[in-house]
């Protein structure tokens, strides 16, 4: 599909802890977007009393219902929708079961992200909204069940970080009580503090020119602060207002200062809906002002989902325009084969085999961009196993993939691609393997196919030589002739073809059909 093709709408949903939001905006190829409608909800999905590792029944209802609402105003509008998946589905153990049931009822896949990906949406979202792009920035997001702490300089991240630190979270934790105590106070303090302290230090270290807060509990606390000011907060955007350091911790004792939910909702520019939560978030705003000694707050009213819009856009131009991974995702899959050490002169010949042999299969298998997308890291990563150890490296390689921050890709993309690693040598996948039968069943053929082609690729550069130049695929009936193409004045692949034939099973089972390798000398 070209991009005069794409979808005129994307619909961007945030599936957080507290809140869902969903924005319907149209991008154009400036990057700029138009904002068509948006919609919240507020679900608690992660208001659990085991610090948020279920889903509780009635939340995992009211998170379908508002899906179900989320997936027909998106169809209504001729949007395409992406929905990605924060903190409490992070946790939950059973968030397969929501996933699914979502699925079930809308059609929508939602894609769950980590800390440090959540981090770059939000500080993506940012930048969409505020002036900052040439200012080294600090932006903190409190959430539900997290916060995310970023410093970024003209759209890079130079610190970034997740802390189990929420709004809902720290409620179930000190303040279950109706009425609230200075001990509770303390205590959450006390613990803010120990929890961040690291954090606050590398921050401090990092430096930063300009303070953004994002999220609706910062929202909230500046909606007080100006109502305290006489601005009715309710009446116009808040987006790039800046309040000080001393108005937002007034605020902030306003609230500490009403014992319980009902007084704290009659406060001037509260929003009632967060009376009950407000006071957890609050102090881990207060703790980040007192440590991290901030003047001053801009306010960004775009966050996480306007970040997932321009990425989702993004991601979109740079495969259907340029056909390889994007520029962050591959930026993020070469740092870790960096900081493992890779032979990346190796890595890099067999992703070209690998996507040679995927294209000249595609009439096939019919897999997409997307999938080629995910071979391409897989094939530069398979080998970041040797980091650990030769031995059963590749079930190494499927551990680092699988818990490396690697920007750009969500959860699951990660474990599909940790998976095409793990079986790019000897056994094939079995029920015994843990690893692929957690994997969606939708998902495991895409990892017989592509861990299939990058075991046939993996053979062709045995030697690690790159004698093997390049492939071409050939339909013969029902059989497909894969042409190993090197130089008739060089090294004979002999090996290399006895390397690769070793290899065909797994992607003839994918495929359902034969693959030979015929011989194709050329000359330079």
């Amino acid at each position: 599909m070209s991009i005069q093709q794409q979808p005129e709408l994307i619909a961007a949903i945030d599936v957080g802890t507290n809140s869902f939001h969903l924005i319907i905006a149209s991008v154009n190829q400036s990057g700029m977007f138009r904002t068509h409608s948006r919609d919240k909800e507020t679900v608690r999905l992660g208001e659990s009393v085991s610090d948020m590792k279920y889903i509780a029944p009635d939340a995992m209802e009211r998170g379908i219902t508002a899906m179900k609402r989320f997936a027909v105003m998106a169809s209504d509008a001729g949007a395409s929708i992406r929905a990605v998946g924060t903190s409490a589905m992070r946790e939950a153990l059973n968030t397969d079961e929501f996933t699914r049931r979502v699925h079930e009822s809308t059609g929508i896949d939602i894609e769950v992200i980590s800390g440090t990906e959540e981090a770059r949406l939000i500080y993506l979202g940012v930048l969409q909204a505020l002036p900052v792009l040439d200012k080294q920035t600090f932006v903190i997001d409190i959430g539900g069940g997290s916060t995310e702490t970023i410093i970024g300089l003209k759209g890079e991240m130079y610190y970034a970080y997740s802390a189990k630190l929420g709004a809902i979270r720290l409620t179930k934790r000190f303040f279950n009580d109706e009425k609230l105590s200075n001990k509770a106070i303390k205590e959450c303090r006390d613990y803010i503090k120990g929890e961040w302290a690291s954090v606050f230090h590398s921050l401090i270290s990092c430096g930063f020119e300009t303070a953004v807060g994002s999220s609706g509990t910062i929202q909230t606390i500046a909606s007080i602060a100006l109502a305290t000011k006489g601005k009715e907060p309710f009446d116009e955007s808040i987006n790039g207002v800046t309040i000080s350091n001393n108005e937002v911790l007034q605020a902030i004792e306003q609230i500490l200062d009403a014992k319980t939910a009902k007084r704290r909702a009659e406060i001037p520019g509260m929003d009632p809906r967060r009376s009950d939560i407000i006071v957890g978030g609050a102090l881990i705003l207060e703790q980040a002002i007192l440590n991290l000694n901030i003047k001053e707050f801009t306010i960004s009213e775009s966050a996480l989902r306007e970040g997932l819009l321009l990425d989702t856009y993004q991601q979109h131009y740079n495969i259907e325009q340029y056909h390889h991974l994007s520029s962050l995702r591959y930026k993020s899959v070469l740092n870790l084969c960096d900081i493992c050490k890779i032979n990346i002169k190796h890595a890099q010949h067999v992703k070209n085999l690998a996507v040679q042999i995927f294209d000249g299969l595609q009439s096939i298998h019919k897999q997409g961009d997307a999938e080629r997308e995910l071979l391409e890291a897989a094939a530069l990563m398979h080998d970041t196993g040797y980091h650990i150890a030769a031995d059963q490296h590749h079930k190494h390689s499927y551990y680092i993939i699988r818990n490396a921050d690697l920007l750009g890709f969500t959860n699951d993309e990660k474990e599909i691609i940790a998976n095409i690693a793990r079986y790019h040598r000897k056994s094939h996948p079995k029920p015994k393997h843990e690893n692929f039968q957690k994997l969606p069943s939708a998902k495991r053929p895409i990892v017989l196919l592509l861990a299939g082609i990058l075991r046939i690729a993996e053979g062709l550069d045995r030697r690690n030589q790159q004698i093997v130049h390049s492939v071409t695929v050939k339909q013969q009936g029902s059989t497909f002739d894969i042409h190993l193409r090197y130089n008739v004045m060089s090294t004979m692949p002999d090996i290399e073809l006895w390397s690769a034939e070793r290899r065909l099973t797994l992607v003839e089972e994918a495929l359902g059909k034969r693959i030979r390798l015929r011989l194709e000398p050329i000359s330079s």
